[in-house]
């Protein structure tokens, strides 16, 4: 209890049984003794009080950043302690659920209805421990609301804003207008006219629902106890991954999936390079985001290519010269900012081959792309379709959207040979 509580509390103690004793037409000589004792003690909280006041607002300023984000902690420590086994047994066999596990469903669905069992999107993280082709990776959370879902997801290299959403739709109002100085020309002139200001907006609405089947036989939930848990989530991970991936820049806008970066129509400046690969064709493009003052040099953008257009650089020297023009390009824009895909970028076409790249940056903290998701996945049972081998079959349904930033944050190149 805090001490300013606690003196509230003989305070009004005191004022009880002062009460009493004033209350009294000859109260006797101890009587009066008291009066004057508890009026005294009176006295003194009070300044007690002023006292503990001063302390226990200095002790929760200080404790404000702790306090405010404490609840978030919280929830991710028992994010990391899912137990993705746990939902699994009790879909198939009707298992309790308990402990860590247990609280997360509970939260999860006071703040959304599920048909099934909702399993957070964190719980398919790569996890320290797990071992896979491309490494270890340490996922880590760069805002409080915003969580990575993917380590190793070429939207996330590129910059994307991985946006988690309870409920409805997510709009972000862009600056779209261009204000402009004037000098005054005369000593009672005016200077220039007003410049109407507007804005664009960019919504994430959720539309698009991607959706997962897994088959988990009768002798599988039976003899794999927690390699399963591991199992399932590296292959929801693996598959998820893929498909919002591709998404992110290839959804046609039809069919159930969102636009992508490189298909929607969000006034990106595409340029036709129709040329073979070269730091020339990129370093236009860089000259382009500093230009309109969206990046301060080669350093601050990422780039996304296909694997061909690395293999084509790298093998093309520069005349006289043991340099290449992939050398070139690292150099200046560096080896960490270039992420290759051969998911999220299309397969080279045509005679001679020729494929595109997307180069992004980040502006005064603004990510070039938004990607949204809502709620959590929400992951279904179905004891029937497999009821003659006793397996059970799992859907995961998870619901996503994408959409772009300022379209000067963004660079198309097509014709790459």
């Amino acid at each position: 209890m805090l001490t300013s509580v606690k003196i509230q509390k003989r305070q009004s103690e005191i004022r009880q049984s002062l009460a009493a004793l004033v209350g009294k037409d000859k109260p006797d000589e101890n009587e009066i003794r008291s009066m004057s004792d508890l009026d005294g003690e009176y006295q003194a909280n009070e300044a007690k009080y002023r006292a503990a006041l001063i302390v226990e607002d200095t002790e929760r300023r200080e404790a404000k950043g702790e306090l405010e984000t404490r609840s978030e902690r919280d929830f991710n420590s028992l994010v990391d302690r899912f137990e993705l086994r746990q939902v699994a047994l009790h879909l198939d066999t009707g298992a309790t659920i308990d402990g860590a596990t247990a609280e997360v469903i509970s939260e999860l669905r006071s703040q959304g209805g599920y048909r099934g069992v909702p399993v957070p999107y964190a719980a398919l993280e790569k996890r320290s421990g797990e071992t896979v082709a491309s490494g270890t990776p340490t996922p880590k959370m760069t805002a409080p609301i915003i969580d990575r879902i993917f380590a190793d997801s070429a939207s996330v290299q590129m910059g994307a804003q991985m946006v988690n959403i309870a409920q409805g739709t997510n709009e972000y109002p862009i600056v779209s207008s261009a204000v402009s100085a004037a000098w005054q020309t005369s000593e009672t002139g005016a200077v220039g006219g007003p410049t109407a200001y507007s804005t664009a907006a960019r919504s994430l609405s959720p539309n698009n629902t991607l959706g997962i089947q897994m088959k988990i036989t009768r002798k599988t939930l039976l003899q794999s106890g927690d390699g399963l848990e591991q199992a399932v989530r590296r292959d929801m991970n693996g598959c998820m991954a893929v498909a919002i991936d591709k998404a992110v820049f290839l959804g046609a806008g039809a069919s159930g999936e969102p636009a992508g970066i490189l298909v929607g129509s969000y006034s990106i400046t595409s340029t036709a390079v129709a040329a073979a690969a070269s730091w020339a064709a990129f370093r236009a493009a860089v000259k382009r985001f500093i230009v309109a003052n969206a990046a301060n040099g080669p350093g601050a953008v990422k780039l996304l290519i296909r694997p061909e257009v690395w293999d084509a650089m790298d093998g093309t020297l520069i005349t006289n010269t043991a340099v290449s023009e992939w050398d070139r390009l690292i150099a200046n824009i560096g080896a960490d900012n270039v992420v290759m895909s051969t998911n999220a970028l299309a397969a080279p076409t045509g005679s001679p081959l020729v494929t595109k790249a997307l180069l992004t940056t980040t502006k005064n903290g603004v990510a070039p792309i938004f990607v949204g998701t809502w709620g959590a996945i929400d992951l279904i049972r179905d004891p029937f379709s497999d009821a003659a081998s006793g397996g059970l079959r799992l859907t995961a349904l998870a619901t996503v959207d994408v959409s772009a930033s300022r379209a000067e944050q963004l660079q198309i190149l097509t014709g790459i040979q």
